[in-house]
């Protein structure tokens, strides 16, 4: 796939300061947020090779530098507002460039006009909308696993409606750095059973009105292209339980479920490298898309890789014997020369060889320490609703209580199993499920988890003698006439996002389910593509590979509110290949089946404990940056009837743009303009009033963990700048 979410958010970040510094030396200047975004897309290098002199901290100390413009490329929250007011009261750079990660609130806006220090200083104002972190080339988090309490837990209900709208920014960050205006669809679920069902609802009409917004305001968004239009799917949790709960034995989702690598900015894993010779060590190793052995194998079966890895890797020391055999005499100066040019490389490809194959025998040894496969062929039982054979399940209690009595089947996945058995029987009476917890050895506490999950849409308990629900599966089953050879019998499970997307391209997806914010004028797309799914009318393979590499793919961007799984993402790819089309999936986190049973065990429990972001002391703007550590430059006068300086002063005009940037207007269809916008009216009547439950409720090195401040500068200011690699792709 040739576009990646990583590299539109760094051409992005670059081209903006690109902009601004036109072969001039300017200091970039960043705080603890906007930090995580760059070092999440873009070297250090290449920032600095941009006429970047050095890299400053807002928040930390830096010497005053009068004689050198700067650009800020921060976020826009209100101790950082506090931290620029103050470098303009003291006039630390001489002019300054802005350029914020997310739309700035309108009272922190309205700061900046009034002061009129900010006033003769500021040189450019511009929004990026970067507030988002590509984890893939196709997978987008916004590292916020808060979201999963604040959308769900009963006493975030206050909450709600001000995180939709923050989600919604994002999203179109997400639509604007792909150029895409998408049609805006969102799941809405039949019968809901549980308050937060109008999530969707609400969430994809505020996207839609932030799209419409930004258009009216860049009038040359989106840019033309060749491809279709784009279409942006909005889903939360809710609609595939059983995703989170499910083994899913291909190596991403089976490492992440059983390793102890997954953490909030970088996944890694602790290996030993060079075992048993001199130059052994253990260390701690990223796993990225860089990484080319894992691009490969990550959505491939457990029992695929754990074989196929050590052949590939066998196959590459075969390859490379000069570097594999240490004793060897008389090599040529000239093959001594080549050997230590591919030396690096070769070290590194081996020692991610000896990484991947260390991950695949962790997770093998569990699989079959813990006997994963029988649990695996009762799991999709229950998930499908079907048997081996696709004959309807039946009799599950019988395959279900004999693994709950294994002791060698760990606790979580025990109480994995019972819900998975919960849900396929649509609820169980009290008793029972104290029977099952009874079985499984597990603590009566574990009850919390089941009962909470009726807040994402579940029927787990039910009275004596209530009847079923039948509620129908979101997607109808597949049955095939005759049962694939090569079938994976423990990997049958499909994901509704998969069904979903597979529905979607096909121009099938119902629109009951799924419908419009704004319904299509005519069905004409829908037509086209249920006629190319047909065998009788698609096109000739040859003709359909000739058509690909002229026609742009239409893109399809994918938001899970509450956390998306690796299981889903992975359908975002295989869609994406099999349908040439490019599917992206965006989320608030990664939910691993550990994480989400966490999660949904919080829902009910005290607010304090869930530590929300909002409910933590704010940040504040050190003293130390109001501190004259110099003669304080003379004074401008102030005008009359006002004091001048970092709190609110009368007047305030417009601040000018950096080059490049469309100025607002000064209409749109949500806000006055982008930067000065009223709260955004609720999409219906009742959001206002919206209740998710029923009861009352100094200079620093960009891609660095260290917090110490290390003096960034250019060793030779003469230095040949290294060639922007950039031009935008669409």
């Amino acid at each position: 796939m040739g576009v990646s979410a990583i590299q539109e958010q760094r051409d992005a970040i670059l081209s903006a300061i690109k902009s601004i510094t036109r072969g001039d030396w300017k200091v970039l200047v960043i705080d603890e947020d906007s930090k995580k975004i760059i070092d999440n897309a873009v070297k250090e290098d290449d920032i600095l090779n941009e006429n970047i002199a050095n890299i400053e901290r807002i928040e930390e100390r830096r010497d005053m530098n009068p004689e050198m413009d700067a650009i800020y490329l921060i976020s826009p929250r209100p101790h950082i507002v506090d931290c620029l007011l103050a470098d303009f009261e003291r006039r630390r750079y001489k002019k300054c460039f802005l350029l914020w990660t997310a739309l700035l609130p309108t009272q922190s806006r309205r700061r900046i006009d009034s002061s009129r220090q900010a006033q003769e200083q500021i040189a450019g104002f511009e929004t990026l909308s970067i507030d988002y972190f590509p984890r893939e080339s196709h997978l987008i988090t916004f590292r916020d696993p808060w979201s999963f309490p604040i959308l769900y837990h009963p006493a975030c209900n206050g909450l709600v409606k001000d995180h939709l709208q923050v989600i919604a920014q994002k999203i179109t960050g997400i639509c604007v750095a792909l150029n895409e205006y998408p049609k805006v669809r969102y799941y809405k679920p039949r019968n809901p059973i549980h308050e937060a069902s109008v999530l969707c609802t609400h969430l994809a009409r505020f996207v839609q009105e932030e799209l419409d917004a930004y258009a009216q305001w860049n009038q040359n968004f989106p840019t033309p292209v060749s491809r279709p239009q784009g279409i942006l799917v909005i889903t939360d949790r809710s609609m595939d339980l059983m995703a989170p709960l499910v083994h899913d034995f291909t190596y991403q989702a089976m490492a992440n479920d059983l390793l102890p690598i997954e953490k909030p900015d970088k996944t890694t894993y602790k290996t030993l490298l060079n075992a048993g010779e001199q130059n052994e060590e253990e260390k701690e190793m990223e796993i990225n898309d860089n990484d080319k052995i894992w691009l490969e194998y990550r959505h491939r079966q457990m029992e695929e890789v754990s074989v196929k890895i050590g052949e590939d890797f066998r196959k590459f020391m075969a390859d490379n014997p000069h570097f594999a055999d240490e004793n060897q005499q008389g090599t040529s100066l000239n093959a001594i020369k080549d050997m230590l040019a591919g030396l690096p490389q070769f070290q590194e490809l081996k020692s991610l060889y000896s990484l991947h194959m260390s991950m695949a025998q962790a997770c093998m040894t569990i699989f079959g320490d813990h006997k994963l496969l029988d649990l695996a062929f009762v799991e999709q039982c229950l998930a499908t609703g079907l048997e081996i054979d696709y004959k309807p399940a039946k009799n599950m209690a019988e395959e279900v209580i004999p693994l709950l009595d294994n002791p060698v089947i760990r606790p979580s996945d025990r109480l994995r199993l019972i819900l998975l058995y919960i849900m396929f029987r649509e609820g169980l009476i009290q008793q029972d499920i104290d029977r099952l917890l009874a079985h499984a050895n597990l603590p009566q506490h574990e009850m919390v988890v089941i009962e909470n999950l009726n807040l994402l849409g579940a029927k787990t308990m039910k009275a004596l003698g209530e009847a079923k629900l039948n509620r129908e599966s979101l997607f109808p089953k597949k049955i095939p006439k005759i049962i694939p050879a090569d079938m994976v019998q423990y990997a049958r499970f499909e994901t509704n996002m998969k069904l979903m997307l597979d529905d979607l391209t096909k121009g099938t997806l119902d629109q009951a389910t799924f419908p419009y914010t704004k319904p299509p004028l005519d069905n004409s797309e829908e037509l086209a593509l249920q006629s190319q799914a047909s065998l009788r009318s698609a096109k000739p393979t040859w003709a359909r590979n000739r058509m690909s590499t002229v026609e742009s793919r239409q893109r399809i961007i994918v938001f899970m509110a509450g956390g998306a799984t690796y299981s889903e993402a992975r359908a975002c790819y295989e869609i994406s290949d099999s349908k040439g089309k490019d599917v992206f999936l965006a989320t608030s986190h990664m939910q691993t089946p550990g994480t989400f049973l966490t999660q949904v065990s919080e829902l009910t429990a005290d607010r304090r404990r869930l530590h929300l972001p909002m409910d933590q002391p704010q940040p504040k703007a050190p003293a130390y940056l109001f501190k004259a550590n110099d003669p304080p430059p003379p004074r401008p006068m102030a005008p009359p009837g006002g004091r001048q300086g970092l709190g609110v002063p009368p007047g305030g005009g417009r601040l000018p743009t950096s080059p490049g940037a469309p100025a607002p207007p000064s209409k749109s269809p949500a806000f006055n303009n982008p930067y000065d916008r009223q709260s955004p009216q609720p999409p219906t009547a009742g959001l206002g009033a919206m209740s998710m439950n029923s009861s009352n409720g100094k200079p620093i090195p960009l891609n660095s963990t260290n917090g110490d401040s290390h003096k960034l500068e250019k060793k030779d200011k003469e230095k040949k700048k290294r060639g922007f690699f950039g031009s935008k792709k669409h």
